[in-house]
């Protein structure tokens, strides 16, 4: 059935139930902030772990190249003649 205003008509009292509904008490929102700071917290350790991970990598990748071209120069230095 439509309001005045061709407005479906709704009671006051289902709306005050609805809101009712949607009212959070604040130790529920306390306790949402808290884990929203813990999980903060984790996701920030784990993007400092993650930053150690990727020096370390470069490190080891950069070692790595380093000693390739090592063997690669006393494999030449083994296979090239001597002017003896």
């Amino acid at each position: 059935m439509s309001g005045p205003n061709g407005e479906p008509n709704v009671t006051v009292r289902r709306e005050e139930e609805e809101e009712e509904e949607e009212e959070v008490p604040e130790e529920e929102y306390a306790a949402l902030n808290l884990m929203l700071d813990q999980i903060n917290s984790c996701l920030d350790n784990l993007e400092e772990k993650n930053d150690v991970l990727n020096v370390k990598l470069r490190e080891l990748l950069e070692s790595n190249r380093q000693v390739r071209m090592e063997f690669r120069q006393q494999q030449i230095d083994a296979t090239a003649p001597t002017d003896s």
